[in-house]
């Protein structure tokens, strides 16, 4: 090998030597390199190091839509433990949720509750009874284990499918049955946190980010309050 040869293939090692520690596959080919190794476990592990991971987690950023029952919801909620806040949409009305413990609060345009009080409640919360329709189907969308409780269930044989991308955060894609049964794709990067859920039958797609970062969940002030009476629904 001549002097220049020699040199430009040594260089081309040591770039390719840098490059894995960074993650990089370009050199080596192999796209499980530089990650957590989720990827070269069984479809069935690496979803329980998924569901382990997002168990553990404090908090979670769920945001997306789900179809269930023929509507349509809009999420992007920030969930814990104890409670959650965000806002969801549907049939073409958008309103806030915030539940802290037990005591869960909406807040809407007037269009939801009706012309004749709507104005009265403008910029306010609503606390909604526990004894409400209401308060359960609401309740689910603040609640985190309820909402990951749905994200794991592929139906189907599990498979492993194509290395991909959310946010720019590498991820291994879980199927079931081939990606008809929904599909998950699980972090490659650090923690093997689920990042986005697409549920079978194109029934929504749901990400999941900004896992264990903290946020502020407390009641709101008592002037910002408004007591409707025993039903938000009636």
């Amino acid at each position: 090998m001549f002097p220049g040869r020699r040199s430009a293939a040594f260089l081309w090692w040591v770039m390719c030597a840098g490059l894995a520690l960074v993650g990089t596959t370009g050199c080596a080919g192999d796209p499980d390199a530089g990650t957590n190794g989720v990827a070269k476990l069984p479809p069935k592990t690496i979803e329980q190091r998924a569901r382990s991971a997002a168990d553990a987690a404090a908090t979670v950023r769920l945001s997306g839509t789900v179809s269930s029952n023929g509507s349509t919801y809009k999420l992007d909620m920030r969930l814990r433990g104890n409670g959650g806040l965000g806002q969801v949409t549907a049939k073409g009305s958008t309103f806030q949720l915030l539940r802290v413990g037990d005591d869960l609060y909406l807040k809407a345009g007037a269009g939801f509750y009706g012309d004749e009080v709507g104005d009265k409640l403008k910029n306010k919360y609503v606390k909604v009874p526990t004894g409400d329709p209401a308060y359960k189907q609401f309740s689910g969308f603040t609640d985190k284990k309820v909402l990951l409780d749905g994200l794991f269930v592929l139906d189907g044989d599990l498979a492993i499918g194509d290395h991909r991308s959310v946010g720019g955060t590498r991820t291994i894609a879980l199927t079931g049955a081939g990606g008809s049964g929904g599909t998950l794709d699980v972090s490659l990067e650090g923690k093997p946190y689920p990042l986005r859920y697409e549920r079978a039958g194109g029934a929504g797609t749901l990400t999941l980010a900004d896992w264990g970062k903290d946020f502020t969940l407390r009641a709101p002030d008592a002037d910002h309050v408004v007591d409707y009476g025993k039903s938000v629904t009636s």
